[in-house]
């Protein structure tokens, strides 16, 4: 038998030229992912924008304040939908909930799009390990091809008191508590649709910090730093908090940041002034825990449930300082792009309602902070209207990606260089509903002035159920419909054609 010998001419040759430059080749793009920065992904459960950073004083978030400190922060971030599951995988896909076909909290993104490349699928694509804890997708879900290994989600009690354990009949996800029921009995599932079948919506107690999911998340992200200190190729760490999602737990020393005296209720009690009754529902999330009344919430209730956010917040917080720390301790700091989102805004007690789930500018106005190692930025605030779906592109920018064909957002890099430059002429959500045996999708655009929306049946956007339009100039909390009115007839038509014309005719200043 004649043995095949790689010589230096002769007809093997070219094989032995081609491994040489395979071989160079994976080098070559070894040494260039090595070059790249890491990122760590920090997601953050109903976190709307109030807090430190954002001029929210009274709330005390010193460590999401040492990431804004150290790049911009922006005021104007849009979610594409203002529930869990649609608004993650929306900005994880880099497309919109139209597209992914997830409106709701029962389907996975991968029944409509089978082959989409996410965002941690695309960095570990380019070389980068990837690792994600916590709740990044939402509930139970999970998509396997994203991560370098395992996702990983800590099991925790709810609450520290055997009583509201006790009361906690439901058997949701330890880490998320609004995800899907498992699977049970038929007897069970009836009793689950009580109202009032979860424990109460609010506890402190004096507990250690990794009694809950958020310290023993924070726990796993600390030893993820230090496993991927050690490697090579640059990592994507995601890392996701579930507080201050309801119920509003936290151990007691962050309760005693706060004087319940001096936490101030919500100015404006009532429903938008002739909107649709179907915009802004009362929020029956809330109402499914203990003790909560199925009408308006009272003043001394509402005071406690805001306190209780408010230590949720610092709770969190505390666990994003103990990832912060370990990223300083092992000096990976200058070599990081540090980003932390909150899935969506959350009303507190604004239009006589709590939760998510419309619309409006409390639901769908979310937090988010980008730092970027070397920025002649830090510290700064962008009036930029930016979404959710311009965060795959903007990381794979940054860190000298490719951006893929199927991305439905727009790079902000270029504001993170000027973040006071011109940029994008409008943001889009929506929101479904069902209303009078009706299928209903609300789309909404927000401009530098305006929130438009346009309620349409579902199957056939020519046919409008209901318009709302609200000035921010003279109306910030959008309390006034000004859609029906004759004077605003001629802007209605001219933000009807703006509606019309979609994201892909509101592409940033200076964008393709």
């Amino acid at each position: 038998m004649v043995r095949a010998q790689f010589t230096d001419s002769g007809p093997f040759f070219p094989m032995k030229r081609f491994l040489g430059f395979l071989f160079s080749s994976t080098i070559a793009a070894a040494l260039a992912a090595a070059d790249r920065p890491n990122i760590l992904f920090i997601a953050v459960d109903d976190l709307r924008p109030e807090f430190g950073a954002y001029g929210a004083r009274y709330i005390k978030s010193p460590n999401l304040d040492r990431i804004a400190a150290a790049g911009v922060t922006f005021n104007r971030a849009y979610c594409q939908q203002a529930v869990c599951s649609p608004t993650r995988s929306s900005l994880m896909t880099g497309t919109r909930p139209d597209t992914t076909k997830v409106w709701d909290l029962e389907t996975h993104f991968r029944t409509a799009l089978p082959d989409v490349v996410t965002l941690g699928q695309h960095f570990k694509n380019n070389g980068y390990f990837v690792q994600g804890m916590g709740k990044i997708y939402h509930g139970g879900f999970d998509d396997p091809i994203t991560w370098s290994v395992p996702w990983q989600s800590p099991r925790a009690p709810t609450y520290g008191l055997a009583e509201n354990l006790a009361l906690n009949q439901r058997s949701f996800s330890a880490v998320d508590p609004d995800g899907p029921p498992k699977k049970k009995s038929a007897k069970k599932q009836k009793q689950s649709s009580v109202p009032g079948m979860r424990g109460p919506a609010f506890e402190g107690t004096d507990v250690p910090d990794d009694t809950f999911a958020d310290g023993k998340v924070a726990t796993l992200a600390v030893e993820a730093l230090r496993e991927v200190s050690r490697k090579r190729e640059p990592f994507f760490l995601a890392v996701g908090f579930i507080r201050p999602h309801l119920p509003f737990v936290s151990p007691k020393k962050y309760w005693d940041l706060y004087d319940p005296a001096k936490i101030e209720l919500a100015p404006n009690k009532y429903r938008p002034k002739d909107a649709p009754e179907y915009a802004i529902l009362a929020g029956g999330e809330l109402r499914s825990y203990h003790g909560i009344p199925a009408g308006s919430v009272p003043d001394d209730l509402a005071r406690q449930l805001k306190h209780g956010y408010y230590a949720a917040i610092s709770y969190m917080d505390a666990q994003v300082g103990r990832v912060l720390d370990e990223l300083d301790r092992l000096k990976l700091r200058e070599k990081t792009i540090v980003i932390l989102w909150g899935d969506h805004g959350w009303k507190l007690g604004e239009h006589d309602a709590w939760c998510k789930h419309s619309n409006c500018e409390n639901d769908t106005n979310v937090a988010l902070l980008v730092a970027v190692p070397g920025t002649r930025n830090a510290g700064v605030h962008s009036n930029a209207l930016v979404e959710f779906v311009d965060i795959y592109p903007t990381l794979a920018e940054l860190a000298g990606l490719s951006l893929p064909s199927h991305l439905e957002g727009r790079s902000f890099k270029p504001v993170l260089e000027n973040p006071q430059r011109a940029w994008k002429p409008a943001a889009f959500s929506q929101y479904p509903r069902s209303h009078a045996g009706q299928s209903l999708m609300g789309y909404s655009m927000r401009t530098e002035r305006y929130r438009f929306t346009m309620w349409v049946q579902r199957k056939d956007h020519s046919k409008v159920d209901a318009i709302e339009l609200y000035d921010h100039q003279i109306d910030p909390q959008e309390n006034q419909n000004l859609a029906n009115r004759p004077e605003h007839k001629a802007l209605v038509e001219k933000l009807t054609a703006q509606w019309r014309a979609g994201w892909k005719g509101a592409l940033p200043t200076g964008a393709d």
